[in-house]
Protein backbone atom coordinates (compact mmCIF):
# COMPACT_ATOMS: atom_id res chain seq x y z
CA UNK A 1 0.00 0.00 0.00
CA UNK A 2 1.45 3.34 -1.04
CA UNK A 3 0.70 6.04 1.53
CA UNK A 4 -0.67 9.32 0.19
CA UNK A 5 0.72 12.09 2.44
CA UNK A 6 -2.34 14.30 1.71
CA UNK A 7 -4.49 11.79 3.62
CA UNK A 8 -2.48 11.88 6.87
CA UNK A 9 -4.48 14.33 8.95
CA UNK A 10 -2.93 15.87 12.06
CA UNK A 11 -6.01 15.12 14.19
CA UNK A 12 -5.90 11.33 13.84
CA UNK A 13 -8.76 10.91 11.38
CA UNK A 14 -7.18 9.06 8.45
CA UNK A 15 -8.65 10.73 5.37
CA UNK A 16 -8.43 7.56 3.28
CA UNK A 17 -11.50 6.16 5.08
CA UNK A 18 -13.49 9.43 5.12
CA UNK A 19 -16.89 9.26 3.40
CA UNK A 20 -16.41 12.66 1.77
CA UNK A 21 -13.01 11.70 0.40
CA UNK A 22 -14.37 8.38 -0.89
CA UNK A 23 -17.48 9.98 -2.43
CA UNK A 24 -15.29 12.57 -4.11
CA UNK A 25 -12.66 10.06 -5.29
CA UNK A 26 -15.32 7.73 -6.73
CA UNK A 27 -17.61 10.55 -7.94
CA UNK A 28 -20.41 8.74 -6.09
CA UNK A 29 -23.43 11.03 -6.44
CA UNK A 30 -25.69 8.85 -4.28
CA UNK A 31 -23.21 8.91 -1.38
CA UNK A 32 -22.73 12.67 -1.82
CA UNK A 33 -26.50 13.16 -1.53
CA UNK A 34 -26.64 11.03 1.62
CA UNK A 35 -23.78 13.03 3.14
CA UNK A 36 -25.47 16.34 2.38
CA UNK A 37 -28.60 15.10 4.16
CA UNK A 38 -26.57 13.81 7.10
CA UNK A 39 -24.62 17.02 7.58
CA UNK A 40 -27.67 19.23 7.11
CA UNK A 41 -29.41 17.23 9.83
CA UNK A 42 -32.56 16.70 7.76
CA UNK A 43 -34.04 20.10 8.65
CA UNK A 44 -33.00 23.76 8.67
CA UNK A 45 -30.80 24.72 11.61
CA UNK A 46 -30.29 21.10 12.68
CA UNK A 47 -27.07 20.35 10.83
CA UNK A 48 -24.40 18.20 12.41
CA UNK A 49 -21.70 20.55 11.16
CA UNK A 50 -21.61 24.30 11.74
CA UNK A 51 -22.96 26.38 8.82
CA UNK A 52 -24.16 23.26 6.98
CA UNK A 53 -27.53 24.69 5.91
CA UNK A 54 -26.31 25.54 2.39
CA UNK A 55 -24.38 22.32 1.67
CA UNK A 56 -24.92 20.73 -1.73
CA UNK A 57 -23.47 17.74 -3.55
CA UNK A 58 -21.03 20.13 -5.25
CA UNK A 59 -19.53 20.79 -1.79
CA UNK A 60 -18.83 17.08 -1.28
CA UNK A 61 -15.25 17.01 -2.52
CA UNK A 62 -11.95 16.57 -0.75
CA UNK A 63 -8.47 15.39 -1.63
CA UNK A 64 -7.43 14.94 2.00
CA UNK A 65 -6.58 17.16 4.95
CA UNK A 66 -3.15 18.13 3.70
CA UNK A 67 -4.17 18.65 0.06
CA UNK A 68 -5.16 21.91 -1.59
CA UNK A 69 -8.66 20.51 -2.26
CA UNK A 70 -10.33 20.23 1.16
CA UNK A 71 -13.96 19.88 2.20
CA UNK A 72 -15.36 23.25 3.27
CA UNK A 73 -15.28 22.39 6.98
CA UNK A 74 -11.79 20.93 6.77
CA UNK A 75 -10.52 24.23 5.34
CA UNK A 76 -11.42 25.83 8.69
CA UNK A 77 -9.80 23.16 10.86
CA UNK A 78 -8.37 24.55 14.08
CA UNK A 79 -6.63 21.25 14.81
CA UNK A 80 -4.55 21.34 11.63
CA UNK A 81 -3.72 25.01 12.26
CA UNK A 82 -2.77 24.30 15.88
CA UNK A 83 -0.45 21.41 14.96
CA UNK A 84 1.24 23.45 12.24
CA UNK A 85 1.58 26.42 14.59
CA UNK A 86 3.41 24.22 17.10
CA UNK A 87 5.61 22.70 14.40
CA UNK A 88 3.99 19.25 14.75
CA UNK A 89 2.78 16.88 12.07
CA UNK A 90 -0.08 15.87 14.35
CA UNK A 91 -1.71 15.68 17.75
CA UNK A 92 0.25 12.50 18.47
CA UNK A 93 3.31 14.74 19.05
CA UNK A 94 1.56 17.13 21.44
CA UNK A 95 1.67 16.84 25.23
CA UNK A 96 -1.58 18.84 25.46
CA UNK A 97 -3.64 16.07 23.81
CA UNK A 98 -6.57 15.88 24.26
CA UNK A 99 -7.17 19.62 24.21
CA UNK A 100 -10.14 21.95 23.72
CA UNK A 101 -9.97 21.42 19.94
CA UNK A 102 -10.64 17.73 20.48
CA UNK A 103 -13.19 18.37 23.23
CA UNK A 104 -15.09 20.71 20.87
CA UNK A 105 -14.86 18.48 17.78
CA UNK A 106 -18.25 18.83 16.03
CA UNK A 107 -18.88 15.18 15.14
CA UNK A 108 -19.21 12.48 17.80
CA UNK A 109 -17.85 9.65 15.62
CA UNK A 110 -14.84 11.77 14.66
CA UNK A 111 -14.09 12.64 18.28
CA UNK A 112 -14.37 8.97 19.28
CA UNK A 113 -11.95 7.94 16.54
CA UNK A 114 -9.50 10.75 17.36
CA UNK A 115 -9.38 9.67 21.02
CA UNK A 116 -8.66 6.08 19.93
CA UNK A 117 -6.38 6.88 17.01
CA UNK A 118 -3.94 9.46 18.38
CA UNK A 119 -2.56 7.24 21.18
CA UNK A 120 -2.23 4.40 18.66
CA UNK A 121 -0.28 6.61 16.24
CA UNK A 122 1.96 7.72 19.15
CA UNK A 123 2.75 4.16 20.09
CA UNK A 124 3.12 2.54 16.67
CA UNK A 125 4.08 5.37 14.31
CA UNK A 126 2.40 6.97 11.33
CA UNK A 127 2.98 4.24 8.75
CA UNK A 128 1.46 1.47 10.90
CA UNK A 129 -1.38 3.81 11.96
CA UNK A 130 -2.27 4.52 8.30
CA UNK A 131 -2.11 0.86 7.30
CA UNK A 132 -4.17 -0.26 10.29
CA UNK A 133 -6.81 2.48 9.85
CA UNK A 134 -7.20 1.48 6.18
CA UNK A 135 -7.50 -2.21 7.16
CA UNK A 136 -9.92 -1.50 10.03
CA UNK A 137 -12.69 -0.27 7.73
CA UNK A 138 -13.62 -3.55 6.08
CA UNK A 139 -16.84 -5.43 6.66
CA UNK A 140 -16.05 -8.50 8.80
CA UNK A 141 -18.79 -10.44 6.99
CA UNK A 142 -17.95 -9.86 3.30
CA UNK A 143 -14.66 -7.92 3.29
CA UNK A 144 -16.13 -4.88 1.51
CA UNK A 145 -14.30 -1.60 2.15
CA UNK A 146 -16.46 0.87 4.08
CA UNK A 147 -15.94 4.38 5.40
CA UNK A 148 -15.48 5.71 8.92
CA UNK A 149 -18.83 6.02 10.67
CA UNK A 150 -20.62 3.43 8.52
CA UNK A 151 -23.36 1.72 10.50
CA UNK A 152 -23.90 -1.09 8.00
CA UNK A 153 -22.10 -2.57 5.04
CA UNK A 154 -23.37 -1.22 1.73
CA UNK A 155 -22.78 -4.66 0.15
CA UNK A 156 -24.09 -7.32 2.54
CA UNK A 157 -26.00 -4.98 4.93
CA UNK A 158 -24.26 -6.42 8.02
CA UNK A 159 -24.35 -4.14 11.06
CA UNK A 160 -20.98 -2.50 11.72
CA UNK A 161 -19.22 -1.05 14.75
CA UNK A 162 -15.72 -0.35 13.46
CA UNK A 163 -14.97 3.04 14.95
Amino acid sequence: MEINPDLISPCGLYCGVCAIYIASRDNNTKLKERLVNLYKGGQPGKGTLPNSETLSTEDMHCGGCLSDDRFMHCRQCEIRDCARGKGYTGCHECDDFPCRHIDDFPMAVGKKVILRSVPYRREFGTEKWVRDEAARYRCPECGNTVFRGAMKCNQCKAALDLD
